[in-house]
């Protein structure tokens, strides 16, 4: 380890008894945790984890740690978000170390906000460490530009399985926008964002992808088109963990794919 290395992981806010860390896991592959993460982890009593988290990013705390599973899929029995809340607020309130450690950035998709808020309201300390949201690195990971000037201006991230007691995302305005749109969470539902989307005016050809397991060992890509792309997904067995991918910058693979193989030969 450098000088420079060493002095990175050593410095910094220590993470203080009483205290909660929001850290950001990252995409899944360990390698793309941040050096933040790294180092409050280190020095973690609890970690409190959600249920994508590598066992290799768990073993980045002390052996001694208390690990506790909070992990939260879609269609199975999982730990009410009111109950994960409290429990950090008790765990603090012990005096305890605790690192709340969520897949990709706590504040994209990851609940993170209402879990502030709830430490906020009851006095509890606490500090975030970003994360590399799964929406953007799973694109770069399979050599898709989030952005490419000619064929972008903005790019879109939404959820696509919203909580029961809000209302479903406005399709119809994302696909007037004619943006690439990332969806989180969109596996179960994507025959019918599918629907809406092209009843929105998004035409049926529009290129999509399904990444699924992004960064990891398991990684899968599948491109389709808008109008294809549950029936393919369905066909190919594609499951949870998963970013959809729908806009004119999947093209882009391809492209670079043919380019990069001309290159080699």
């Amino acid at each position: 380890m450098t000088p420079a290395l060493e002095a990175i992981l050593q410095d910094g806010p220590r993470l203080q008894p009483g205290e909660v860390w929001l850290v950001g896991a990252g995409p899944g592959d360990p390698a793309l945790l941040t050096l933040e993460a790294v180092r409050v982890l280190a020095q973690a009593e609890v970690v409190v984890h959600d249920a994508l988290v590598d066992p290799r990013v768990l073993d980045l705390a002390p052996a001694d740690a208390e690990r506790i599973f909070a992990g939260k899929r879609g269609g199975r029995p999982s730990p009410a978000q009111r109950d994960i809340t409290e429990r950090l607020i008790a765990l603090a309130r012990a005096g305890r170390r605790v690192v709340r450690l969520k897949g990709g950035d706590p504040f994209v998709f990851g609940r993170g906000g209402e879990e502030v808020f709830g430490l906020a309201a009851a006095g509890v300390s606490f500090r975030v460490a970003p994360g590399l949201t799964a929406g953007l690195a799973a694109l770069t990971a399979t050599g898709i530009p989030a952005t490419l000037r000619g064929a972008n201006q903005a790019i879109l991230l939404a959820t696509g399985h919203p909580a029961p007691d809000q209302p479903e995302p406005d399709w119809a305005a994302m696909a007037r926008l004619g943006q690439p749109i990332v969806l989180y969470m969109a596996i179960r539902r994507l025959a019918a964002i599918s629907t809406a989307l092209i009843a929105g005016g998004l035409s049926p050809e529009t290129p999509a992808a399904v990444i699924a397991s992004a960064t990891t060992v398991e990684q899968k890509v599948l491109v389709s088109t808008l109008a294809g792309i549950a029936d393919d997904t369905r066909a190919a067995a594609l499951s949870a963990p998963a970013i959809v991918l729908i806009g004119e910058i999947v093209a882009a693979r391809g492209a670079l794919a043919a380019l990069a193989g001309r290159v080699a030969a």
